[in-house]
């Protein structure tokens, strides 16, 4: 599976970072991070991620490798 971030509409807020801390995180100048890929035992965390952001900034795209 794998997530997309639309640089576009992502602010930083980092509540992403709060709900999945393995999966993204701020960098030291407050920039969203993230993997971009992930496993089915990490759906729950980056669904709650996708949920969180404010923007509707995260898709997940789950048929891809």
């Amino acid at each position: 599976m794998k997530i997309t971030v639309d640089k576009g509409k992502c602010q930083n807020h980092g509540l992403c970072a709060i709900s999945a801390p393995d999966h993204f995180e701020l960098d030291a100048d407050g920039k969203l991070t993230y993997q971009k890929t992930f496993g089915e035992e990490d759906l729950d965390a980056i669904e709650d991620a996708i949920d969180s952001c404010p923007l509707q900034a995260i898709v997940m795209d789950r048929d891809a490798a």
